[in-house]
């Protein structure tokens, strides 16, 4: 297990009887997803079944975001279908049984119906870039999380770590860099500049 999910663990609260809420947001190559899926496990290993949500299965369609001038700011906040992200949220706050979608990123869409949650699983992990972000709509969900972690990460590590992600998807070192740049880097500047407050802060 690693020091950062022991870090989180010990201090998750205590479950209350309903359906706990924990947010990991941060922005793009931060290592929401390498953490979020390692904590879901390590949860249901002490006895705390849990489930694990991705926003980016709300990523809006190519097609729609090409339509809008959108597509190579894919992955800003404006490119998600936040309304029916803040919809599947509420749901699961009320204890709802969900069925939410996924994202693909070899084939880079999101598939529907991917992830089941239900009644049952009381304790859900939610990953994504704007969890904790103080724009409209998007800061509607501040409230609904009952614990929440912001990855806050150097600079200089987001840009090696999204410029290598692009390059295993097949662009050259420039390509890489400049989608890096030009897209995951703002949006982290972005992010950053409307952070909403974070239980706790890796």
């Amino acid at each position: 297990m690693s020091d950062r999910s022991k870090a989180i663990l010990a201090r998750l609260p205590d479950p209350s009887g309903g359906r706990c809420l924990i947010a990991l947001a941060g922005p793009p190559g931060s290592g929401k997803s390498s953490l979020a899926a390692p904590l879901v496990e390590q949860l249901t290993r002490r006895g705390r079944p849990a489930a694990l949500v991705p926003m980016d299965g709300f990523h809006l369609d190519n097609r729609i975001l090409a339509a809008r001038g959108l597509l190579p700011r894919k992955g800003a906040p404006e490119t998600f279908d936040a309304a029916g992200f803040l919809a599947l949220i509420a749901r699961l706050k009320h204890g709802e049984e969900v069925i939410a979608p996924c994202f693909d990123r070899d084939r880079d869409i999101a598939v529907a119906g991917a992830v089941e949650i239900p009644c049952s699983t009381k304790t859900v992990v939610v990953e994504g870039n704007y969890l904790l972000f103080d724009e409209a709509p998007w800061r509607s969900l501040a409230p609904l999380w009952d614990f929440s972690v912001f990855l806050d990460v150097a600079e200089e590590e987001l840009r090696r770590r999204l410029v290598s992600r692009w390059k295993d998807h097949g662009l050259d070192d420039r390509a890489a860099l400049e989608r890096a740049e030009g897209n995951d880097l703002a949006n982290a500047h972005r992010i950053r500049a409307a952070r909403l407050p974070s239980t706790m802060t890796i």
